[in-house]
């Protein structure tokens, strides 16, 4: 799996706990971070190089885009370019969202390129058009997750002034559209209050991977816990800090990652 930098370790480690049994290999593209900002052309260059990689270099049996705005600039791109099942957090995290709102006013929050792509109202769309969805982008949140910086007054007033959209929508159900997100999960409740429940999508992408792995029969069937490799293409020493007090002790061992430029 792969995403922009610290995020996508939220969607590792539930697939961690569900699926102990699996080898995992974990690219987070922390020198090129954020991707929110970037056209989209220039992500979905980023996301070829990483999911090439997990396939030609590490011998992968599936590559989840554990990256919101990844999946959104270059999921039918990967889907029909790679030789092996591709698991996205759109989808799962869409269906996780229907299934909190009661009211049929939800609404989700990502970066500007996430948003921006219009994938979560598209995907939406397609299944319940019935739904009333508010998207709204939330920039400067990633930045905060990846300094480290998820509690505080600074966050605080951020949160307030860029969820003032939703929290006028009178919305029930919050699909938070990154993977950084969950991090500012307690900031992002008291902002949006107790009527409002925080759909996370990286339980749902978790639930996804074993679900399209068992029906292709890709599951691992050995005893013992799996293999977690993690790797990083900024700071070695941050990622392991960082990320192992976001994720835990696995990240203790991190290694470099360099993109392939010929992608």
């Amino acid at each position: 799996m792969f995403d922009s930098g610290f995020g996508g370790l939220t969607v590792a480690r539930a697939v961690i706990d569900l699926m102990p049994h699996e080898n995992i290999v974990y690219i987070g593209d922390t020198g090129r971070y954020p991707y929110g900002p970037r056209p989209q052309d220039e992500v979905r260059g980023f996301a070829r190089q990483l999911a090439w990689s997990l396939v030609k270099d590490y011998d992968v049996k599936a590559v989840v885009v554990a990256c919101n705005t990844a999946s959104a600039a270059a999921l039918d791109v990967l889907v029909n370019e790679l030789p092996v099942p591709v698991i996205d957090v759109i989808h799962p995290g869409v269906d996780a969202l229907l299934a909190a709102t009661r009211t049929g006013r939800a609404a989700v929050i990502g970066t500007v390129g996430t948003i921006g792509s219009g994938a979560y109202q598209r995907a939406l769309q397609q299944i319940a058009p019935d739904v009333a969805l508010t998207a709204v982008a939330c920039p400067g949140f990633v930045e905060f997750v990846e300094r480290g910086q998820t509690h505080g007054e600074e966050i605080t007033i951020l949160a307030e002034r860029l969820l003032a959209p939703v929290h006028d929508a009178d919305v029930d159900a919050l699909l938070l559209g990154c993977t950084h997100y969950p991090y500012l999960a307690e900031v992002i409740s008291q902002v949006m209050g107790p009527d409002v429940t925080l759909v996370s999508s990286a339980d749902a992408t978790a639930a996804s991977t074993m679900q399209g792995l068992a029906q292709l029969g890709l599951l691992r069937d050995a005893p013992g816990d799996g293999d977690h490799r993690f790797l990083s293409s900024g700071d070695i020493s941050w990622f392991a800090d960082l990320g192992g007090r976001l994720l835990g002790p696995e990240l203790a061992h991190a290694a470099m990652w360099a993109p392939d430029e010929r992608l």
